[in-house]
């Protein structure tokens, strides 16, 4: 497989309403334009060990198809914000999870992996410019419905996310700030839950 990607993720999480209404992001500082609506299916499917080892240990590893960082992922928690680690699509799940990915989490668990939840996410995204022409942040509103392979539980729910951009704005603190009065403004609240995954697993 291609050499691993890296990133960091950072980014709020916000429980809506089905009927709740996108607000004007162009009220947030620094933003003065929001990019034309990006549809993108997405289904992901989660494996750990029998014991949920890499759960326990805060660590998520997916095969996700669909949209633009369709993959292998491999998300950690830092003191910075979330890292996520990216491979490319090349086997399927059910064949077993690729031997760099395996390697990759070794330091909190080694397999057999088996399947933990799956995820599904129709979601629409929104670029956040600022007066340059640079992006500042992304937008998702996402429409989620997830099973739990261990309990077979399954539950659906709306979530917003906002996850800085490329050139994110100088005063972070603030630009979340005014997200969040933002948010409130129309109904939103921070998520219960601090990832998609934990949320399905409470099923």
């Amino acid at each position: 497989m291609s050499a691993v990607a890296h990133s960091v993720e950072i980014e709020r999480k916000y429980d809506v309403d089905e009927a709740t209404a996108l607000p004007d992001w162009t009220r947030l500082p620094g933003i003065t334009r929001v990019g034309e609506p990006e549809p993108r299916d997405l289904d992901a499917r989660y494996l750990d060990t029998p014991a949920a080892a890499l759960a326990h240990a805060g660590i998520a590893l997916r095969r996700r198809a669909g949209g633009p960082d369709a993959g292998w992922h491999v998300k950690t928690p830092g003191v910075d914000g979330r890292h996520e680690y990216h491979w490319p699509l090349g086997r399927d799940a059910d064949e077993g999870v690729p031997a760099d990915i395996a390697a990759a989490v070794s330091p909190w668990a080694t397999g057999p992996f088996v399947p933990l939840a799956r995820i599904r996410n129709a979601r629409v995204a929104y670029a956040l410019f600022d007066a340059s022409g640079a992006q500042v942040a992304e937008v998702v509103d996402d429409h989620v419905s997830a099973r739990n392979e261990r309990s077979g539980g399954e539950s659906a729910w709306r979530e917003w996310e906002v996850e800085l951009g490329p050139v994110p704005p100088g005063d972070v603190t603030a630009f979340f700030a005014g997200v969040d009065e933002l948010v409130a403004s129309v109904g939103g609240r921070p998520a219960a839950s601090t990832s998609k995954l934990a949320r399905a697993l409470s099923a």
